[in-house]
């Protein structure tokens, strides 16, 4: 009864962990070049970006599988 909440949790920490790599490894390490003084507040903002739309993803998805867990136990 309680092992779909653990696998929901097991998830949303496997997702946790994947978005900070993805952030670090490929993320971090671009830059944008050819705007002169702009480089870095365009960098920064382009970063910022895409890290708020991954974390808007993510939430996204961990309230899918929720619902989907628990319409499951519902039914049940």
């Amino acid at each position: 009864m309680k092992a779909p909440i653990y696998v929901y949790v097991l998830i949303m920490w496997i997702m946790i962990i994947a978005g900070g790599g993805l952030l670090f490894s490929i993320i971090a390490p671009m830059e944008i070049h050819g705007f002169g003084r702009y480089d870095e507040f365009l960098d920064s903002g382009m970063k910022a970006v895409i890290a708020i739309l991954l974390v808007v993803l993510w939430i996204f998805i961990m309230s899918k599988i929720k619902n989907w867990i628990f319409h499951k136990q519902i039914k049940n």
